[in-house]
């Protein structure tokens, strides 16, 4: 419903819909102001309740889905972050596709993320025998600290000419 309804901002950019938040985003000032009124406006004909508890406005960055967003980057919320690195190393198999689930999510974070994690993949696998072995712990233990130290991703400048490198494997 939310989809549909807002249809129109949606596709004219400025307004993002997920399941049942919304973001407004804009590069000026009075834009945003625009976008508040254009979203608020059709929320009473639909029946929509706002919960002022619950909405922010004017943010340069946000929370949201486990990501710190602001108007050039992307990062890690820390927060959620802690909660998982904080737990053992898997000792059953629903575990370890419960955390390689969730790292999977960040793993435009992680430079080398399917080679660091292959051996964790594969010992999900139903023909394994479910056993951490070292090498299992050092991947386990690497990607922890990959996420810790994981970089802000950025929007290139598209200004000058660049080169994309693609691997496909």
């Amino acid at each position: 419903m939310m989809d549909t309804s807002f249809q129109a901002e949606i596709f004219e950019g400025g307004m993002v819909v997920y399941i049942y938040d919304i973001i407004i985003y804009s590069e000026t000032w009075e834009d945003y102001v625009q976008y508040i009124d254009r979203v608020l406006s059709k929320c009473t004909p639909i029946n929509m309740k706002i919960s002022l508890k619950k909405c922010n406005f004017g943010q340069q960055e946000l929370l949201t889905l486990g990501d710190k967003v602001s108007g050039l980057s992307l990062a890690i919320d820390q927060n959620i972050l802690a909660v998982v690195l904080q737990k053992p190393v898997p000792k059953k198999i629903k575990e370890m596709q419960s955390f390689l689930g969730f790292v999977s999510y960040y793993r435009n974070h992680i430079r080398s993320f399917a080679h660091i994690t292959i051996s964790l993949y594969n010992l999900c696998s139903k023909d394994l025998v479910f056993e951490i072995t070292k090498e299992r712990r050092d991947a386990y233990e690497r990607i922890k600290h990959e996420l810790t130290n994981a970089p802000v991703l950025i929007l290139p400048d598209f200004e000058p000419p660049f080169k994309l490198y693609i691997c496909s494997l």
